[in-house]
């Protein structure tokens, strides 16, 4: 079966919009996030073998790497989020008469609950990661391509920002207090200053519009 991310846009787009649960807001947070990526990886091929940027090219080379294993890691996490969002569902279908039933039901359902914040989890970790290259590449690319590297950072926020949404209200719902308190000092920690810095960014690249 062709992974959603094997499909043309439109057809994302249309699936999107429909009343199905899948793709959601998961799959598209991961998906700004990669489109972060893939315009990081932009700047440093515009910048790259070009003599005048030589003295900048070996860190945009190790630029580049880095930004084309996050693209390949958020894209994977769009379907990765679809798959955990119906096993999810899946578990909330499960028969409930019995106290037996119940009690498995519950225990299947916190399972999966921590599996599916674990990957907008990832997500946030990327797009963060995105970030940080993306003012790299604002400071030292090619300034043909510098509101290039406005729109990635603006686009790596967005997903880390709606990432970290599906993380809060996946923990809303976890009971285990221990994985819930673990995971919110996680997710602070990887945010933290990340407004300061994408502000810093788009300054970096309006002064050099």
């Amino acid at each position: 079966m062709t992974e959603i991310k094997d499909k043309p846009i439109q057809i994302f787009l249309d699936a999107l919009a429909s009343k199905s649960a899948t793709p959601g807001g998961g799959s598209a947070a991961a998906l700004m996030g990669a489109q972060g990526a893939a315009l990081v990886s932009m700047v440093c091929n515009l910048t790259i073998g070009k003599p005048k940027f030589a003295e900048v090219e070996a860190e945009l080379q190790e630029v580049l790497g880095k930004a084309e294993t996050l693209r390949s890691q958020l894209t994977d996490l769009i379907q990765a989020d679809i798959e955990v969002f119906n096993r999810l569902m899946s578990k909330y279908a499960l028969p409930r008469e019995t106290e037996e039933e119940k009690a498995s039901r519950s225990t299947s359902i916190q399972a999966v609950l921590q599996e599916a914040t674990e990957v907008p989890m990832q997500c946030v970790h990327a797009c963060a990661e995105i970030i940080r290259l993306s003012k790299v590449a604002a400071g030292l690319g090619n300034p043909s391509a510098v509101s290039d590297a406005g729109a990635a950072v603006m686009a790596a926020y967005s997903g880390l920002k709606s990432s970290a949404l599906n993380v809060y209200i996946n923990l809303g719902s976890i009971k285990d207090k221990s994985f819930s308190e673990t995971k919110l000092a996680e997710l602070e920690q990887v945010t933290e200053n990340i407004e300061q810095m994408v502000n810093e960014i788009y300054q970096v690249v309006k002064t050099r519009l």
